[in-house]
């Protein structure tokens, strides 16, 4: 069994996979990874895989240093089942490159677009070659809200949660709807682009934040919330000789 560690900006994910199947997700903190130890208790693991966007504190490398397993450190030298062609691998986002590979498995002989809605929201694309071509990176939607409220002297912080119009009739609804309208706009600008180059461009949506899409492309966008964890189980099996 694969144990695959994801550790984000906000949350660490730590996932099971038989094969290529996806047993079991839990979350935890990324400061602590607690969970660790129940884990390689219950399940009979074999190899995994560590991938981070932050430096790890003193609790979290000695709890990894500790697995009986061996461990595969994502890098920049990583051998990787798709064709990179950023020009700077060591600063590129683990969790971007993870979600194209995982997407370019499903549908290895298309054009995608993966669109990552997280913290940040991330654009990236593939090519049907599987060459992985870059991608853009923009502000998530609650560092949106943070943003209007500590660069302005009077916004309010608003969250997500709360009445929500198409246009606003007081302040808390005029920046609710004008970040999630933002988003939806953003988002749905780059698919129409993107299919106006690629015409049978496939849109995968993955993250943590959800969004309600109101656009003529529907039918060409999959949600995958785990697509992350699915790029990085392929890569680990890639990397021990299992495509």
């Amino acid at each position: 069994m694969n144990l695959i560690i994801d550790i984000g900006n906000t949350v660490a994910k730590v996932a099971l996979f038989e094969g290529v199947t996806l047993v079991n997700v839990i979350y935890d903190s990324n400061q602590s990874l607690d969970c660790l130890e129940n884990i390689c208790v219950e399940y009979a693991i074999e190899k995994g895989i560590v991938a981070t966007v932050i430096d790890l504190n003193e609790c979290v490398s000695e709890r990894l240093s500790k697995l009986s397993v061996p461990l595969l450190w994502l890098g920049k030298d990583t051998p990787l089942p798709v064709i990179n062609l950023y020009e700077t691998p060591e600063t590129l986002g683990y969790d971007r490159m993870a979600a194209v590979v995982a997407a370019n498995e499903q549908f290895p002989d298309k054009d995608i677009l993966v669109i990552d809605a997280g913290t940040c929201i991330t654009y990236e694309f593939i090519d049907s070659q599987g060459q992985y071509h870059g991608g853009n990176i923009s502000p998530g939607l609650q560092m949106r809200f943070k943003a209007l409220h500590q660069f302005t002297g009077r916004l309010p912080l608003v969250t997500p949660l709360g009445r929500s119009l198409p246009l606003g009739k007081d302040t808390e609804t005029a920046i609710r709807a004008g970040v999630r309208k933002g988003i939806e706009y953003e988002i749905s600008g780059y698919i129409t682009a993107m299919k106006h180059k690629y015409p049978e461009l496939l849109v995968f949506l993955t993250g943590g934040d959800d969004f309600s899409f109101d656009t003529n492309v529907k039918s060409v966008i999959f949600a995958d919330r785990f697509l992350v964890l699915k790029g990085l189980n392929r890569i680990l099996n890639y990397n021990n000789g299992r495509i």
